[in-house]
Order: C-alpha cells, then sequence, then structure tokens
C-alpha cells in the first residue's frame, strides 16, 4: 500500500469512527429511555451531549493538529475514544451515559480536523479534490450507516455494544498508522487558545441545556434563565476575544475569503437539517411506526448506497465546473425528499410514504457534500488546512446540535405525526436556505488565501464585506482526471 492510499485509508477509519458515533445512537435511543428512563430529554442529551463537546472542542483541536502534528493528535485522540467508548457502554444510569458521551466528544474533537488535514498536506490538485471526495462520501455515510448498524446491534445484542464495537476499528487504525512514522518537531508552533476553548464551551453548554430543559422548567425558571444568559454572554465573549487574541483558534480573518464564510453560513442550515431530519425519523419509524432498530436503520439504507456511489464523482464534477451549482441544487433535492414524507401517517408504510423522499435525499447529499468541503478547503491555504477543516466540521456539528436541542420546541413533548410533519417541513426549510444562500454566494474556483494575507488585507483598510477572490482560468489543467 502506497503512502498516499494509507494516509487516505486511515483519514477515511479516523472520522468515520467520530462521525459514526454522532449518528449510530439515534435508532439506540428509544432502547435507552426504555432502560433508563427520562424520555424525550434524556434521548436529546444522549445525542447533544456528544455533539456539544465535539462541536466545541473541535476548534481548538484544529489548532493543536497545526500545532503538534496531525499524527501525533490523531493517536491521542483514538485512545481517548476508546477508552471513553468503554465508559459509554458499561454506564448505569442515564446521567452517567451523557456524562460519558460528553467526554466521548471530546475525544471525538482531536480525530477529524487532524485526518482532513492530512489528506490536503499529502494530495495537490486534482487528486486532492477526488481524495476530499472519497473522504467525504465515506464519512458522511457514517450518519446513514450509523442508524442500520445500530438497529442490528441493539435488536441481536444490546444498544450498549454500539459503543464496545469503537475499539474494533481503533485498533485497526493504530495498526495501519505505524508506517506512516511520527510529526516533524515544529520549532515555531503557535500559542494555544486555551481561554477561547473554555468560552467556546461554556457559551454553548449554556445555551443547549435552556434550549433542551426549557420544556421542562419553561424559560422563566432560573434553571433555565441563568445558563442561558451566561452562555449568550459566554459566546459574545468568545468572539471579541477571538478578534483581539494574537494566536485565535478561531481565526476571524478566515472568514473574509468569500467561499469560506459563505461556505460554512450554507454548512450551517445544510447540516442542521441532516441533523433533524434523520433524528426525527429514526425515533418516529420505532416509537410510532413500530419498526424495530434493525428496521429503522434499513430506511435509510437507499441514501447510504447512493452517497458512497456517487459522492466522490459529484466531487470530480465539483473540480471541474465549481461548486456553486452543485451547492445549490443539492440541498434543494434533499428539502424536496423531506416535503415527500410528508405523506406519512401512524402507519409508517415504508415504500409509499417514506421510501420516495429518502431515495432523493440521499441523491441531495451526493450532490451537496464533496463540493461543499472543497470549496471551503480550497478558499484557504493547506498550511491553514487544520484550522479550516476544523471551524467547517465545529459548524456542521454545532448546527446539528442546535437542530436537535431545539426539537422539542419544533416537535413538542412526542414525536406523533403531527410532530414529524412539523420536524420535517423545518428540515426542509434549513436545506432550501443552504441551498439558496449558495446560490447567490459561493464564487467558482477562487485562489486559495493564506491568513496572514487576509490580516494583512484587514489592516490595510475597513473591511466592506468577504474579500473577492480571482478565479483561476475555467479549463482543466492537462492532467486532470475525468471523473
Amino acid at each position: 500500500m502506497s503512502r498516499s492510499t494509507r494516509v487516505l485509508v486511515v483519514a477515511v477509519i479516523v472520522s468515520f469512527c467520530a462521525f459514526l458515533d454522532g449518528a449510530i445512537t439515534n435508532v439506540a435511543l428509544p432502547a435507552i429511555s426504555d432502560e433508563m428512563g427520562g424520555g424525550l430529554v434524556l434521548q436529546q442529551w444522549v445525542v447533544d451531549a456528544y455533539l456539544l463537546t465535539l462541536g466545541s472542542l473541535i476548534l481548538i483541536a484544529g489548532s493543536l493538529s497545526d500545532s503538534f502534528g496531525r499524527l501525533r493528535i490523531i493517536r491521542i485522540g483514538l485512545y481517548g475514544f476508546g477508552v471513553t467508548s468503554l465508559l459509554c457502554a458499561v454506564a448505569p444510569t442515564g446521567e452517567i451515559l451523557v456524562v460519558a458521551r460528553a467526554l466521548q466528544g471530546s475525544a471525538g474533537a482531536l480525530l477529524v480536523p487532524s485526518s482532513l488535514a492530512l489528506i490536503v498536506s499529502t494530495f495537490s490538485g486534482a487528486e486532492q479534490g477526488r481524495a476530499i471526495g472519497r473522504w467525504t462520501a465515506w464519512t458522511t455515510s457514517a450518519f446513514l450507516v450509523g442508524p442500520l448498524l445500530g438497529g442490528l446491534l441493539v435488536d441481536a445484542v444490546s444498544w450498549r455494544l454500539i459503543f464496545a464495537i469503537n475499539i474494533l476499528p481503533i485498533v485497526a487504525v493504530l495498526v495501519l498508522m505505524r508506517p506512516l512514522g511520527r510529526d516533524e518537531p515544529l520549532l515555531d508552533r503557535p500559542r494555544v487558545d486555551w481561554l477561547g476553548a473554555v468560552l467556546g464551551v461554556v457559551g454553548l453548554g449554556g445555551t443547549v441545556f435552556a434550549l433542551i430543559e426549557q420544556g421542562r422548567f419553561g424559560w422563566g425558571s432560573p434553571v433555565i434563565l441563568v445558563p442561558f444568559v451566561a452562555g449568550v454572554v459566554a459566546l459574545v465573549l468568545f468572539i471579541w476575544w477571538e478578534g483581539r487574541v494574537a494566536a485565535p483558534m478561531l481565526p476571524l480573518a478566515l472568514f473574509r475569503a468569500r467561499n469560506f464564510a459563505i461556505g460554512n453560513l450554507s454548512t450551517w442550515f445544510v447540516y442542521a437539517g441532516f441533523a433533524l431530519g434523520p433524528f426525527a425519523i429514526t425515533i418516529f419509524v420505532q416509537e410510532i411506526g413500530g419498526y424495530t432498530a434493525f428496521q429503522a436503520g434499513l430506511a435509510t439504507l437507499p441514501p447510504t448506497i447512493m452517497l458512497v456511489l456517487l459522492g466522490s464523482w459529484f466531487g470530480g464534477l465539483s473540480g471541474r465546473f465549481g461548486p456553486r451549482l452543485f451547492m445549490a441544487v443539492g440541498p434543494l433535492v434533499a428539502a424536496v425528499g423531506f416535503l415527500l414524507t410528508l405523506a406519512v401517517d401512524a402507519d409508517a408504510f415504508y415504500w409509499t410514504q417514506f421510501f420516495p423522499g429518502v431515495l432523493l435525499l440521499g441523491l441531495g447529499m451526493a450532490i451537496t457534500v464533496a463540493p461543499l468541503t472543497s470549496a471551503i478547503l480550497g478558499a484557504v491555504d493547506p498550511s491553514h488546512a487544520g484550522i479550516g477543516s476544523a471551524v467547517n466540521n465545529a459548524i456542521a456539528r454545532i448546527a446539528g446540535l442546535v437542530a436537535v436541542a431545539l426539537s422539542g420546541v419544533i416537535v413538542g413533548s412526542a414525536l406523533d405525526v403531527v410532530g414529524y410533519h412539523r420536524a420535517a417541513i423545518a428540515t426542509a426549510i434549513m436545506l432550501a436556505i443552504g441551498g439558496v444562500i449558495s446560490a447567490f454566494g459561493i464564487t467558482n474556483r477562487p485562489e486559495p488565501v493564506r491568513i496572514e494575507a487576509l490580516v494583512a488585507d484587514a489592516a490595510d483598510g475597513p473591511a466592506t464585506g468577504p474579500t473577492s477572490l480571482p478565479p483561476t482560468p475555467a479549463a482543466d489543467p492537462p492532467d486532470a482526471p475525468r471523473p
């Protein structure tokens, strides 16, 4: 196996593990609440505790990746992920499970930006676009493979096995990484923004706690009001601090690059939809439709197949023609898919009420995910791939975190037929907004820009908006492979 192939396989498995654990729990939520109680609130926390630490710490993890080396951070993350997965598997109560999930998300945050940065630093040109396409297709498919695998494990053994099974890929990837050696030492290592990390965790934690628990206590209760206000204040302080600290974990100058700013804004709405929609489907078909956990996983299998088969192909097309068309059309196709599921009733008959919509969801995801990733990372210099990847992944995970936290507000106290219809409409609206933002904001083929250049540009005069980036020639380079 060549070094570049080994790097791609390692990056895919590492990120797949982190993403899979964010998705595999959906089908296990009814079984977890049956054993531990807690209802919808516990179900939300089992999902959001993981997404909270993953999303809030992924930025600092990107900085650690750039400062201490991709391979080193990946290895640390893998060891941590293995230990915390076992903690989740043996958790005796719902409260301990939620804490273990939060710790697991902290370890997972170390994996994602480092793996993608490893690809960007290994591949170049058209090969980089195709590698990112493969990485995106396989890792994003974790959100759809998760329900299928989780359903099988829940029905055949126990929901606890969905966490314990993580040990197998962790051991495999640690063995695969041995020939890659170790990172070169960095003599000029940038500082790590620990205060920014703390403000980010407090800000997200306070606001998400309020969104999830407001149904129980009400917005007027100090139990909700105090953490919500503290969270909002912490988020405001986070933005202020990142704008003045010498080595921020979130370089605000990155958002002066047009495709980076617009791409991440689109990411927020698209991945909020990708999180809320499957969350609602997998709970609804079990609690109302009477599906087993495995049948709930099978219900979302067609999009998995389409994403794996077509994701790299659409990534290649995006490399030739630019990402704007794909980032605009893909979310709109997925939005139509969710609107088709409004035909669902209490019978939840799959072939007429879910299958057509799920099929369009898969096509929309395949069109969207690889071009979106390539557009955002193509807007920054490869030397900043770690933080660029971290920012985008953080926004995607935080968007999903907020969407799931809002599910109680959207659907009410239970996911009945009316509640699912509300969730499907909300999901379609989120996806459509993401597509429209891309259609009017994304520029095809910008030149990658270094953070230092953007900072210098900002110092020359007041900013009037995102920096416009000059397009490269539309023709393919002579050696560009055809998709």
